[in-house]
């Protein structure tokens, strides 16, 4: 487990759902999707959806699955950057709504981050 910035996170979140990342790498098979072959653990994403862990700091779950933030994180903490990264939600998988408007999406979340720096 590779952990982001706390500072870059107390600057820039602000209003933003915080949540955990799961890196998958690879674009199909491990992030749920099919091309020709069967998924080896059809269940896998709906068991990380289904994910939590009772902490001291409150409950953690998984709330975010992609393929770079992992590499980031640990590339960062090895140069010693900070890295944080955030996410405009474009595709919910879980419930298969997808924005129909991603680009503006994607637009207003860097707008906003680029005011707070």
């Amino acid at each position: 487990m590779v952990r982001g910035s706390d500072l870059l996170r107390e600057q820039l979140a602000g209003d933003m759902l915080i949540g955990n990342t799961v890196t998958c790498p690879g674009f199909y098979g491990p992030q749920g999707r099919r091309l020709r072959l069967d998924l080896r653990q059809p269940d896998y994403m709906a068991r990380l959806q289904g994910f939590r862990h009772q902490s001291p700091e409150g409950d953690f779950r998984l709330s975010n699955f992609e393929m770079e933030t992992a590499g980031y994180y640990a590339l960062g903490q090895l140069l010693g950057h900070e890295v944080l990264s955030l996410n405009a939600i474009v595709a919910n998988r879980a419930t298969g709504e997808f924005a129909k408007n991603a680009g503006d999406i994607m637009d207003r979340m860097i707008a906003r981050t680029l005011a707070l720096v």
